[in-house]
Parts: structure tokens; C-alpha cells; sequence
């Protein structure tokens, strides 16, 4: 694996800021899908210009990044070492995006959360040319190992007068938990709401003032919004996207693509097999889907999940 010189990410990073909100965007052409029943072969607003930042953790506990652009078919940039042995070898079961921000010199400040064993953590490093310069983690809590799905959406206005993030995590039961966080970093307001239990895997695609979205695939196969208000108590909003053929999907990752759609990477664990598409604005079974392909590499490390810069991750996906 080559060492990642870590102006790459950083300058990624930037153009996914740029590309996440363009002057305008690029109509894609219709195309066959080589993931067949899952596209629906019309044109959305796309660019092949975006891309997926795929960060991965292997099973070694390095952090990688690697870049899928979404032309037809997909391509995948050289996979890029970030930092060795990040977390001990084998131990790191979720993770939360990664945010990876220039330190004004030569190397990255890394920030998220991971969940180890039954507990979860904050997890920071400051990196350069592939090696750890300073690391900590920080154990938020334990009854974890029960839990499938983490992630936390932040928010800041355009104009920075307004700033908010949740963390949200999915409970084997199928119930699902959102902490609000104050400008401390305290967790504060815990908020739960069940029934999702047929939930597989999901994906963050919106984030605002007022609520976040996240895509879900179901065992059985169906795709669905689940539109969260940050209003307390917590009542999700659930709808029908597609009824069937999503459900080959252990990990699906997204990424901002033009003023409203998404760039969606799909994870299939078993066959080792990613798929990229094209996402229009959601609007329940009339969202534009297309499929970009076959991404042309091999998802074989345990942990996926997503590269962003803090605070221009703009998710306008519904």
C-alpha cells in the first residue's frame, strides 16, 4: 500500500466542497446498469465530476481512502494510506463518517466515532504521510454490541449563525436512538422511536436547520427515506422509495452530487461487490434512480464508511 501524501485527501476533501453545491449541474445520459433491476434507466442531475471519498478500515486497523468517480461505467482511484494502525487489529465493528481537516502545516486532523466491543468512542488523530502524530480515543459509553448502525449528522448554516449535530444509532431491536449534542460536545437530549427493525443498513442523504434524512434498505429488499425533524420527541417520517431488489446491501454510503441529488455506493459484504448510483432529489416512488455500474475493485475490508470536511458536507438529498 503506498503512503497517502496527505495533501491528496485534503485536496479531495476541497473538491468535494466545491462539487457538493456547483454553478449548475450536468444532466447525465440514461445507460444500462450492470446492477440490472435496481436502476431505473433515466436521466437525473449528476456530474461526472462527483465522486464517493470511500474511507475504509482494515482488518489491520489502518485507515484508507480511495475515491469512485461516477462515470459510466464507475471509476475507483489507487486505495490510499492514511494512517497506520489506527485502532487495534480486528476490533472496530462500526464507524461513523470521518471528518479530515487541514492543520495549516503538512498534515490531517482526523475526527469521529468507532464502536469497539460494547462500547463506543470518540476517536481523533492528527496524521501525516501515513504515520500517527498524536492519537486519543475517549469512551463515550458501553451497551453497544447490540447496536448496527451509527452515525452523526452536524450542521452549520451557510452564513454560520446557526450550528447543531445529533448522532443517531440503530439497535439490533430495530429501535432508533438520536442523542443531541451541545456546544460543549455533552450528549444531551436522548430520544428514541422503534419499528425498524427490518432495517439493514443506512445512509445519511439530507441534513438541515430542521431535520435529517437517512436512506434505508431493508432485509426484504424495499428502500426507503426516513425523514427525522429535530424536534423532540422524536416521530420519523418514513417513505416508500422502491418495494424490491435493494436488500443485497450491508453498507451504503453517500455523497453530495449537484444542487439535490446523491451519489449512493452500495456495499454488498458477501460477494465483495460495490455499485454506484445516481440519486434525484427524493420524492418517494418518483425519485429518478440510475445506475452508474459496477465500481471495478474489491470491498474486502470489515469497515466502510465516508471522508468528509467538516463543514462543507452539504447533504440536500431530500
Amino acid at each position: 500500500m503506498r503512503t497517502l501524501r496527505t495533501f491528496r485527501l485534503r485536496t479531495a476533501l476541497a473538491v468535494l466542497a466545491v462539487a457538493a453545491v456547483p454553478a449548475g449541474a450536468v444532466a447525465v445520459p440514461a445507460t444500462a446498469s450492470t446492477a440490472g433491476s435496481h436502476a431505473r434507466a433515466t436521466s437525473t442531475t449528476a456530474s461526472a465530476s462527483c465522486l464517493v471519498s470511500l474511507g475504509s478500515l482494515t482488518a489491520g486497523g489502518d485507515h484508507l481512502a480511495r475515491h469512485v468517480s461516477a462515470t459510466v461505467p464507475p471509476t475507483a482511484g489507487a486505495g490510499e494510506l492514511v494512517a497506520h494502525d489506527v485502532y487495534p487489529d480486528g476490533l472496530v465493528r462500526l464507524s461513523s463518517s470521518m471528518i479530515g481537516t487541514d492543520d495549516g502545516y503538512d498534515g490531517l486532523d482526523v475526527s469521529g466515532f468507532v464502536v469497539m466491543g460494547d462500547a463506543l468512542y470518540g476517536s481523533g488523530y492528527k496524521a501525516a504521510n501515513g504515520e500517527i502524530v498524536n492519537a486519543g480515543l475517549s469512551r463515550v459509553g458501553g451497551g453497544w454490541s447490540s447496536f448496527t448502525g451509527f452515525e452523526r449528522a452536524e450542521y452549520r448554516s451557510p452564513t454560520g449563525d446557526f450550528w447543531r449535530m445529533n448522532a443517531y444509532g440503530l439497535r439490533n431491536d430495530g429501535t432508533l436512538f438520536r442523542w443531541t449534542f451541545d456546544r460543549t460536545g455533552a450528549w444531551r437530549t436522548k430520544t428514541s422511536y422503534p419499528g425498524f427493525a427490518a432495517v439493514k443498513s443506512m445512509a445519511l442523504i439530507s441534513k438541515t436547520r430542521t431535520y435529517d434524512t437517512f436512506l434505508a434498505n431493508t432485509r426484504s429488499g424495499a428502500l426507503y427515506t426516513i425523514h427525522i425533524p429535530t424536534t423532540s420527541p422524536m416521530k420519523p417520517v418514513v417513505k416508500l422509495v422502491r418495494g424490491s431488489t435493494w436488500q443485497g446491501f450491508e453498507t451504503m454510503l453517500v455523497q453530495p452530487c449537484g444542487q439535490n441529488g446523491t451519489l449512493l455506493l452500495g456495499i454488498d459484504k458477501d460477494t465483495k461487490a460495490g455499485y454506484l448510483y445516481a440519486v434525484g432529489h427524493a420524492n418517494g416512488p418518483a425519485t429518478v434512480i440510475q445506475g452508474r455500474g459496477k465500481v471495478p475493485i474489491t470491498f474486502d475490508d470489515p469497515v466502510n464508511f465516508r471522508w468528509i470536511p467538516r463543514y462543507d458536507d452539504w447533504l440536500f438529498g431530500e
